[in-house]
């Protein structure tokens, strides 16, 4: 059974980027497959900051990524790109930590002038980590994630039908022999 480990980029919790990634596992979930879930808030900041390999925190998301399938990463969009305490995490990563690996990639951002993160920000990252098989990610603007009075999120239900498709194609990778699924960003 294939192993997914999703990878939460927000700094914030709780946030719309989170929202996001609970409804892609919970889709995970119903399919029987295990999903190991992390969250940059989850790691050392110092670890992060100074690029520590041999922390502790580091070593156990190097192990976690090793044992997966594939990858999940969310990532609120903060001026025109993944926030930076998801690149430093990434950075931490050894150089071929994705090699075989699907990954898909959800974003959030205020304005659809920020959609081309998944394809010019974010892609060339994964890319150079060993991923090849990169399905067409998902781009959700805040106004689709509503906040409720009690200070959760809820997803529209246009972005929870895009993000089944998306999450449904992920797992075709997973399960085809023929892998990716082909078509454009949902």
């Amino acid at each position: 059974m294939p192993r997914i480990l999703a990878i939460a980029g927000s700094p914030s919790h709780p946030s719309r980027t989170f929202t996001a990634l609970e409804y892609a596992r919970q889709i995970l979930e119903q399919e029987n497959l295990v999903i190991d879930f992390v969250s940059v808030r989850d790691f050392s900041a110092e670890a992060l900051l100074f690029a520590q390999f041999d922390h502790p925190d580091i070593q156990r998301l190097t192990r976690l990524v090793e044992q997966a399938d594939a990858v999940i990463l969310a990532t609120p969009v903060y001026k025109a790109s993944y926030t930076g305490v998801l690149k430093a995490l990434l950075d931490l990563l050894p150089q071929n930590a994705l090699v075989g690996k699907p990954v898909l990639a959800i974003a959030t951002g205020g304005t659809l002038a920020h959609y081309l993160i998944l394809d010019y920000a974010l892609k060339p990252v994964l890319s150079a980590l060993g991923a090849r098989h990169i399905p067409a990610g998902v781009y959700v603007l805040d106004t689709q994630i509503q906040k409720l009075p009690n200070g959760e999120y809820q997803l529209d239900e246009e972005v929870k039908q895009r993000l089944e498709k998306a999450v449904q194609d992920f797992i075709t990778t997973l399960t085809s022999p023929k892998g990716i699924p082909v078509g454009a960003n949902y």
